[in-house]
């Protein structure tokens, strides 16, 4: 068995994803929808990049961790829309390996990219909230340089060495059946052992998932306990700046969910249409909402766009 193993593994140059389907002239119309949502991405996550940095009103850590969670926005997106606008036009669905395992590589970071970034913000919001005293003292500028600093590094190094640990596998077969590369689909196409990798990947995903959830569940029942037992000003202000947070989390979450379903568990009685969707979800949704939600939901950056839209000014 061992033998036979060994004649059929490859060294794998490309792979085929075999989730697209033959839509004939409609992938015009597919083209124009994705590339209309990426430049929509593109415009808003940048506007309000630009607004933060430009306005020095908007310089506290709630806004400068926004700025984080935009610029990974803009990140993941950009890691997607370009290569589905390519697939979508092309009759041969085929990636470089070079090329996927940099996409395993964009697309896993930026998830957890993103549950850090909200983990840190829900502690930002902890500490204004449950510690208004103490805030400007323990969340300084230097530490908020610092969170931002760790969260991306951090994630980028653990990445970093997801890859390197699919970069040597051998292969028996280079079909991915999604529409974009992923970590589990190519380690599940490899011929010999991948404990390693398995051990690793859940290690990873714990830390990158359930670590920053636990934190963002012990900082909001805090934040609950003082906003029942608080004034009405103090529940007010809790309501405006953890709103659009949680409906991000949420949002998140929900994408998040169903990949991490679609990858481990058969979903071959799903409709391939329906699950390429909840496949984009977690990749596609949240770039869109978030700057919507955070636009219209925080007053001083719907003011300051406002502003800038109308007097050209800050």
């Amino acid at each position: 068995m061992q033998r036979r193993l060994m004649l059929n593994s490859t060294q794998v140059f490309y792979f085929t994803l075999a989730a697209y389907f033959d839509t004939g002239l409609l992938k015009y119309l597919y083209f124009m929808i994705f590339m209309s949502l990426y430049i929509f991405v593109l415009c808003s996550n940048l506007l309000l990049i630009v607004v933060i940095c430009m306005n020095r009103s908007l310089h506290e850590p709630m806004y400068i961790f926004l700025c984080s969670l935009f610029v990974n926005e803009l990140y993941g997106s950009t890691g997607l829309f370009p290569f589905l606008l390519v697939q979508i036009l092309s009759d041969v669905h085929t990636v470089s390996a070079s090329l996927c395992f940099l996409q395993v590589f964009c697309v896993y970071s930026y998830g957890a990219v993103e549950y850090l970034n909200l983990a840190v913000m829900s502690y930002d919001r902890y500490l204004a909230i449950c510690h208004p005293l103490q805030y400007n003292t323990r969340m300084t500028h230097n530490r908020v340089a610092l969170l931002i600093a760790l969260t991306w590094f951090l994630i980028f190094l653990v990445n970093f060495l997801t890859v390197l640990l699919i970069v040597p596998l051998q292969l028996c077969g280079n079909i991915i059946n999604k529409v974009y590369c992923d970590n589990y689909s190519i380690v599940k196409l490899a011929c010999y052992d991948t404990t390693a990798n398995n051990i690793y990947g859940l290690v990873v995903s714990a830390c990158s998932v359930f670590g920053p959830l636990i934190l963002i569940f012990y900082t909001y029942m805090k934040i609950f306990k003082v906003c029942f037992s608080g004034s009405k000003q103090t529940r007010r202000k809790a309501v405006s700046t953890c709103t659009p947070h949680l409906a991000s989390l949420i949002n998140f979450s929900f994408g998040a969910c169903f990949e991490i379903l679609q990858s481990r568990f058969n979903m071959n009685r799903v409709p391939n249409t329906l699950r390429i969707f909840l496949s984009l979800y977690f990749l596609t949704c949240p770039p869109l909402f978030n700057p919507v939600m955070y636009g219209l939901k925080l007053s001083k950056i719907r003011l300051t766009c406002k502003s800038l839209i109308t007097n050209g000014r800050y």
